[in-house]
């Protein structure tokens, strides 16, 4: 049967193989830490802003898979080091005879696997991220008000520091706070006819207003905060309500991060892509050093030539012997049949 993709290889292609492989294994550890920090970075974030975004978003999904294919390709990385390593030296190789082979099946099914589950789930987050975070925008800006509900009462503070940090106002912009009651009913003088009209106009009997949460307000406008009556022309002097940029943050909350997030995901991508290249072209390299100097006997520098290849035979050839050593190995043993007795001999007559 013949090897799957077989490779000559001369004494000097050998040992300039180990050379390169032993400096793509320490790219391949050095890319796997980087993104294993950027994946913890984007857990970090994503941690962060949890409260803005759906409970149902698997968004943390990402992150997590590619922190766990960031540290095999890390493992893989150290391994594939020191292996080339050892490969230039016939007194040092010994002791990874036994162990290379397993290390490249679980770095070939676990490494690999994991890279190509986290560029799918990089692949698939902006749909994701964009429901995740229109709901959990909207549930969170509704419960602003709910300083005192159990639960709730840190949904203020962090609508505040969310907006303050990331310069945004409302979910899509100013004027999504017009539309929910962000004061709590507990400040609000019961007795005062302009508060009595404005819940008893509302449906749902809510008090609503045309103005904004303080941390709305943008501190490099030329005049002080405008934040109530924001749709009225004549409540503000000089003042136009169409064009609120200098007063208010002009974007919205969810806007802004959708783009950091998508960022920080975009960036986590092609780090994933271009670590699961540079894994597979180590891992090849290793197996075909491996079945190279297995054929030397583990020397690197013998004379003559060695082959390398993948599979010590062909795909459809391996299946059809496992088959058959399953089919045997299945297949129950004849039962021997119990000796018989032999009958008994019949005594020669006395004379």
């Amino acid at each position: 049967m013949a090897p799957v993709l077989p490779l000559v290889l001369p004494r000097q292609p050998r040992i300039r193989l180990a050379q390169g492989l032993w400096l793509l294994s320490w790219l391949l550890a050095l890319l796997g830490a980087l993104t294993l920090l950027c994946s913890g970075h984007l857990l970090v974030q994503l941690w962060h802003l949890g409260t803005f975004l759906a409970p149902s978003c698997p968004v943390a999904a990402l992150p997590q898979v590619a922190l766990a294919a960031s540290a095999v390709a890390l493992g893989t990385g150290l391994v594939g080091s020191g292996a080339s390593r050892a490969s230039l030296d016939a007194a040092q190789y010994p002791p990874w005879r036994g162990v290379l082979g397993p290390l490249l099946v679980a770095g070939t099914a676990g490494g690999g696997g994991l890279l190509v589950l986290a560029l799918g789930l990089a692949l698939a987050l902006p749909g994701t991220l964009d429901t995740g975070l229109e709901e959990g925008l909207g549930t969170a800006l509704a419960n602003y008000k709910d300083t005192e509900v159990p639960g709730r009462c840190q949904a203020k503070r962090l609508v505040d520091e969310l907006q303050l940090r990331h310069h945004c106002c409302g979910r899509h912009g100013y004027k999504d706070w017009f539309g929910i009651q962000w004061v709590s009913s507990r400040y609000l003088d019961p007795n005062d006819q302009d508060v009595v009209d404005r819940i008893q106009s509302n449906v749902e009997g809510l008090y609503l207003i045309d103005g904004v949460p303080f941390s709305c307000c943008n501190p490099h406008s030329p005049r002080p905060c405008l934040q109530s009556q924001l749709s009225d022309p004549h409540a503000h002097p000089l003042f136009d309500p169409r064009q609120p940029n200098l007063n208010l943050w002009a974007q919205g909350c969810h806007e802004v991060l959708l783009r950091h997030l998508q960022g920080l995901a975009s960036t986590l991508g092609n780090m994933l892509a271009v670590t699961f290249l540079l894994q597979t072209l180590v891992l090849l390299g290793l197996r075909y050093l491996q079945t190279a100097l297995e054929g030397l006997g583990g020397v690197i520098d013998g004379e003559g030539e060695a082959q390398g290849y993948l599979f010590p035979a062909g795909l459809k050839d391996m299946l059809k012997t496992a088959w058959l050593q399953g089919g045997v190995a299945r297949r129950p043993a004849p039962e021997e049949a119990p000796p018989e007795d032999e009958p008994p001999k019949e005594g020669l007559p006395e004379a």
